[in-house]
């Protein structure tokens, strides 16, 4: 068994992208075709990066698969206009909430929705929010259209208080993942947010020590030229891919941009850290339905709903 932290272990402050466009096809081998996911290990640079960079450890750059909402999580919830107060929505099939207490929760995305209206439309920027302001490793996602297509994902794995991090990844989720143009005022209607909080950090005992579907990865080796990198797939990605443990790392492994031939041999040099997330997403409709007071006509007639938090 791995090593438990309850964080990453200290280290400048990194940021990383969302990847997971296209559903990478894999070879026998459990080899893939090069994808749009790179990262590579973190150092003293403390900006945030954008994706599909192969760099070497100078850069602080580290780039990270998309994450999705899987079954435990919390249910999405939405505020009430007069009170500003959240409750939750109706879960399927009356099926009662997890007993887990989460963090996260969809006032956050609120939130995320708020920063992002107020920068597309000119508005100042929201007050500071009432949710819990702990530091947390996060991710911002951006999904359009029914289909849910990725149009941005970038976090970081360093812990962020939640306020200040949220908004600063909000922007740069849709605003600088360099897979896609900026987000505009023409897509909201069409959004989907999620933020995900990363957890349970813990060292593995080798590459095998993890489970799929259940933990994030994030693994670090030396490559042919001997340069330190470091790649991580959220812990849905593999399940979602219908992947095995092998053909995750070695698909993390090409993704991190290792070119030689990949053995067993290889795989039993990686450092393994496991980790688990909370998520939770709102539709743009959703996040409308909680600022019923300050839109009209589907246009932000008033500070939104944030702007009387202090």
């Amino acid at each position: 068994m791995g090593k438990r932290r309850c964080v990453p272990p200290l280290e400048p402050r990194l940021a990383a992208g969302c990847c997971g466009v296209k559903k990478p096809k894999l070879s026998a081998s459990g080899t893939h075709s090069h994808g749009s996911q790179s990262t590579t290990v973190p150092s003293a640079s403390s900006g945030p990066l954008q994706n599909h960079q192969h760099v070497d450890s100078s850069s602080g750059r580290e780039n990270v698969s998309d994450l999705t909402l899987g079954p435990g999580n919390s249910p999405i919830t939405r505020m009430n206009p007069a009170s500003g107060a959240l409750s939750p929505l109706p879960r399927p099939n009356g099926t009662a909430n997890a007993t887990k207490n989460l963090v996260v929760t969809a006032e956050m995305c609120c939130y995320c929705f708020d920063v992002l209206y107020c920068h597309l439309y000119g508005f100042p920027q929201p007050r500071l929010p009432r949710f819990t302001n702990d530091p947390y490793p996060l991710f911002v996602t951006w999904k359009t259209g029914r289909d849910k297509r990725l149009r941005g994902c970038i976090g970081t794995f360093s812990a962020m208080n939640l306020h200040s991090g949220l908004r600063e990844y909000t922007l740069t989720s849709a605003l600088k993942d360099s897979r896609f143009p900026p987000l505009t005022r023409e897509e909201l209607p069409k959004l989907f947010c999620s933020v995900s909080l990363l957890t349970n950090f813990e060292d593995a005992s080798d590459y095998l020590d993890w489970e799929v579907g259940v933990h994030g990865i994030r693994i670090e080796f030396i490559n042919e030229k001997g340069i330190k990198r470091t790649a991580t797939y959220l812990p849905e990605v593999a399940k979602e891919q219908d992947w095995d443990q092998i053909q995750t790392i070695d698909s993390l492994l090409r993704k991190g941009g290792f070119k030689a031939p990949i053995t067993s041999e290889f795989r039993k040099t990686i450092k393994l850290t496991r980790y688990r997330s909370e998520k939770v997403t709102i539709s743009y409709a959703e996040y409308i339905a909680s600022r019923q007071h300050c839109f009209q006509n589907g246009t932000l007639h008033a500070p939104p709903l944030y702007n009387h938090y202090s």
